[in-house]
C-alpha cells in the first residue's frame, strides 16, 4: 500500500447525542423526522490493516464494503494521515489513485451519511464528493457535498435521504478543487450513519403522531389507524416497488385524535403485489413496504 508522507493532523473525538425513541409502531415503519433511528458504524471493530471487501454488522444491519481500483483498507491513528475528528479505526485509501467506495446493505434504508476527508494541503477551496443510492440495482438518487471549511485534509459529512428506500450506495470523488493545486483524488472515511426502513422503531412523543397502524398484507376493506397530537395535513400515496408513483390514496387535514382512513385500492391501477406507501405530513414522512391482496 502506498503511504502518504504528509504532516499528521491531530485528532479529537466528536460527541453526539442519540435520540430516545418511545412509541412502538407496526410492521415495516420508517420514520423520517427528527426522531428517526440513527445507527452508527464507527469501524472500531473492523479488522485493522485489512483491505476491503469486508462486512460490518451494527444493530442488526449488515453493510458489505468493497471498492473499485486499488481500493481501501482499515487503518487507525498510527497512519501517516489522521484528519481532524477521525478516531479509532477508519477507512483509508490503498493508493494515490482514484477509487470508489461501494456499500451494500442487507435491508432498505432511508438515510445515509459518512464523514469524509479529501487530500488537500492548504487549499482555499475543496473537492466535491458524490453519493449515489440504488434500490435493487435501480438508481434512486444522488447528492453532492463540497467541504464547508477548506484547508488541509478538510472533514465534512456526505449525506443522502430518499424516503422510498435504497439498499446500496456508491461514494465517489466527483471533482477536484477548482483552484487548489496541491491535492490528490483520494479520500478517507469514518463514522457512517444509516436509518433503516424495515424495522420497528420507537418514536419520541414530542412528534406529531401518537400512533400509526397499517395492516400488512392489505386488502380493499382495510383501514389505516392514525392518532395525532395536533391537527395535520396528511397525504398518502402509493408507489410500485421501483418507486414509480401509482396514485394518491388520501389528501386532507385531520384534527387532533384518532382517525380511520379507508384505502381505495379496488381500481385497475393497483394489482396484487408488493408496493411502497408513503404517509406524509408537514413535519414528517414515513414509508411502508406493503403486500396488496386483491380478490
Amino acid at each position: 500500500m502506498s503511504k502518504f508522507y504528509l504532516k499528521k493532523v491531530r485528532a479529537f473525538a466528536f460527541k453526539e447525542c442519540k435520540l430516545v425513541l418511545i412509541v412502538l409502531f407496526f410492521l415495516f415503519v420508517t420514520i423520517h423526522d427528527s426522531s428517526a433511528q440513527n445507527i452508527l458504524f464507527d469501524f472500531d471493530n473492523a479488522p485493522l490493516h485489512t483491505s476491503l471487501p469486508l462486512d460490518q454488522t451494527v444493530s442488526g444491519i449488515t453493510a458489505h464494503f468493497s471498492a473499485t481500483g486499488q481500493g481501501f483498507s482499515i487503518q487507525d491513528n498510527s497512519s501517516p494521515v489522521v484528519p481532524l475528528g477521525f478516531t479509532g479505526r477508519f477507512i483509508y485509501p490503498n493508493s494515490i489513485y482514484l477509487a470508489d467506495l461501494l456499500i451494500n446493505f442487507d435491508q432498505m434504508l432511508t438515510d445515509f451519511s459518512i464523514w469524509y476527508s479529501c487530500q488537500e494541503l492548504g487549499c482555499d477551496d475543496a473537492a466535491t464528493m458524490r453519493v449515489t443510492a440504488f434500490r435493487n440495482g435501480i438508481l434512486v438518487g444522488t447528492n453532492t457535498k463540497t467541504a464547508t471549511n477548506p484547508g488541509t485534509w478538510p472533514v465534512d459529512s456526505l449525506k443522502c435521504n430518499f424516503t422510498l428506500g435504497f439498499d446500496s450506495v456508491v461514494v465517489h470523488y466527483d471533482s477536484h478543487p477548482p483552484t487548489c493545486q496541491d491535492y490528490g483524488v483520494i479520500f478517507l472515511a469514518d463514522n457512517m450513519r444509516v436509518t433503516p426502513i424495515n424495522t420497528n422503531i420507537l418514536q419520541n412523543k414530542g412528534s406529531f403522531i401518537e400512533e400509526l397502524i397499517v395492516p400488512n398484507p392489505i386488502s380493499a376493506s382495510d383501514l389505516i389507524s392514525i392518532s395525532l397530537f395536533q391537527p395535520e395535513n396528511i397525504n398518502i400515496c402509493i408507489y410500485d416497488i421501483t418507486g414509480k408513483f401509482i396514485k394518491n390514496l388520501f389528501d386532507g387535514t385531520l384534527n387532533t385524535g384518532e382517525h380511520k382512513i379507508g384505502l381505495n385500492i379496488i381500481d385497475s391501477e393497483i394489482e396484487s403485489g408488493l408496493y411502497l406507501m408513503n404517509i406524509k405530513g408537514k413535519n414528517f414522512s414515513r414509508s411502508y413496504k406493503l403486500q396488496v391482496i386483491k380478490p
